[in-house]
């Protein structure tokens, strides 16, 4: 996949929020409707591509790797770690983040398994905004 139409296949529900130089890239889901008012802009569901380990904080200090790292957040704090993945090139890391993508819009992700404590009010929401 060239870097032209990297995201052409990202579906609908999904925004490519940055897209930077160095490759990073994040994806937010539905940031029309995780706005602070219907639900709470911290809790959006939010995808990165990045050659830092998702475990390493972005501020932290470390190098960054060789390898290209996908991660799925949905509070600040709560990754689900069931789908983070490396790879050994970014067209690779990017594909994998359109499937991961494409897999949360359809409802096929178990994002209830990364809380400690059930929060079944998002989890209806969430239900309710992907298939």
């Amino acid at each position: 996949m060239s870097d032209g139409d990297a995201w052409d296949a990202l579906p609908e529900s999904w925004v490519v929020w940055s897209d930077a130089d160095d490759g990073r890239a994040v994806l937010v889901f539905r940031p029309d409707v995780f706005d602070g008012d219907a639900y709470p802009a911290a809790c959006l569901p939010t995808v990165y591509v990045s050659q830092r380990p998702p475990e390493r904080r972005m501020r932290g200090p470390g190098a960054e790797s060789d390898r290209w790292f996908v991660s799925l957040t949905l509070e600040p704090e709560v990754r689900v770690r069931e789908v983070e993945a490396d790879f050994d090139s970014r067209d690779a890391a990017v594909d994998a983040a359109i499937a991961l993508a494409s897999a949360f819009a359809a409802g096929d992700v178990d994002y209830r398994s990364a809380y400690q404590v059930p929060r079944e009010d998002y989890f209806d929401a969430l239900d309710d905004l992907t298939d």
